[in-house]
């Protein structure tokens, strides 16, 4: 009789864990401090931002989706997906050739751009999904859509410091696409990538220092300390002149201010979308006090335009080892002696 009861015992014990472990929430995959999602019941709980969202099972994967920023591209374009993609704003600001093609041959519709957009068309072409950076003044526009049934997804990834949670938000596209498994390939390899490439810069002896970006008017935008410039170059191993800076964002500097920052400085990157030394030269006389611009190298990241469109901005998005690839080989040549740059290009 004790024996029976032990048994018992057990059994409800087992199968008490058991109901548990399917009634418990699963624990919420985190692409950042930005977004997060978790799957409950037949229901994907996304939070984006302020945005959070309800999917359910039978919403997903998304079949006909809207781009409204170029960058998602890249995402799109890492999928294998560009096949899902119904509408896109601005093609000319699109590098990705299959997207291009599929917008000359009328599969992709060109829904207008930012300035303003054709929502009749976009009504009309029926979305799962629209996807766009959160725009404030377009609140109205988003309340239209949203009115017509149509899901509008907020992802303002721009807004990443971090390269490796950039590129993870094409987990998030992978679930909604019914991709999971390739998105976990592609990200596991750019993982895989970044991490050897980072362990190989270390191995540098020297440390370059580094000045970015460039003047607009008056005003020198640099990327703050913390930013994913600031990160990409500490990653490569080289010494940004704002090191010490806790900024997550632009820092603003007279030129006077930067110049006294520059002496030492071997490399300048990220200096705009010039074509040669003399034509930014042109632009800003005040450029040729500079050391580096006469001793150091400056790297543009024109390596891959087409028109307006570049590809930095796109698959470069995801493609964060390749970007940490093109600095150590700015910074530090030998490392990679057979490698041509990607997205960066020099100055001659």
């Amino acid at each position: 009789m004790k024996a029976r009861i032990l048994l018992l015992t057990a059994f409800l014990a087992l199968t008490s864990c058991k109901r548990e472990q399917k009634i418990s929430s699963p624990e919420a995959v985190s692409i950042s401090g930005l977004v997060q999602y978790r799957e409950d019941r037949g229901t994907l709980h996304l939070k984006s931002g302020n945005f959070t969202y309800d999917i359910t099972k039978n919403q997903v994967p998304f079949k006909k989706i809207i781009l409204l920023n170029a960058s998602m591209a890249g995402y799109i374009g890492e999928l294998h997906a560009e096949d899902r993609i119904i509408g896109v704003s601005n093609p000319e600001y699109i590098y990705s050739e299959k997207i291009q093609s599929l917008v000359k041959q009328g599969k992709i519709q060109n829904v207008g751009s930012e300035q303003k957009y054709d929502i009749e068309k976009i009504i009309s072409l029926k979305p799962d999904a629209i996807f766009t950076n959160h725009i404030a003044s377009f609140d109205n526009t988003y309340q239209l859509l949203k009115n017509n049934g149509i899901q509008v997804i907020f992802l303002d990834e721009y807004l990443e410091q971090k390269p490796m949670e950039k590129t993870a938000y094409i987990k998030l596209f992978g679930k909604l696409l019914g991709k999971d498994r390739e998105a976990e390939n592609v990200y596991g390899n750019v993982e895989k990538n970044y991490a050897e490439l980072k362990k190989l810069a270390r191995t540098a002896k020297e440390k370059p220092v580094v000045l970015a970006n460039e003047m607009y008017g008056d005003v020198w935008y640099l990327p703050g300390g913390r930013t994913s410039a600031a990160h990409f170059i500490s990653d490569a191993n080289a010494e940004y002149i704002l090191k010490n800076n806790t900024d997550e964002k632009a820092v603003t500097m007279s030129f006077e201010e930067v110049f006294a920052k520059s002496g030492g400085v071997q490399y300048w990157i990220n200096a705009g979308n010039h074509v040669s030394k003399k034509e930014m030269l042109g632009m800003n006389p005040f450029y040729g006090k500079l050391e580096v611009f006469s001793k150091g190298k400056i790297y543009v990241i024109t390596g891959r335009e087409n028109g307006q469109a570049n590809d930095f901005f796109e698959s470069g998005v995801v493609r964060s080892d390749l970007i940490l690839k093109d600095y150590i080989k700015i910074f530090h040549p030998e490392l990679l002696p057979g490698y041509q740059l990607t997205y960066m290009k020099a100055l001659k």
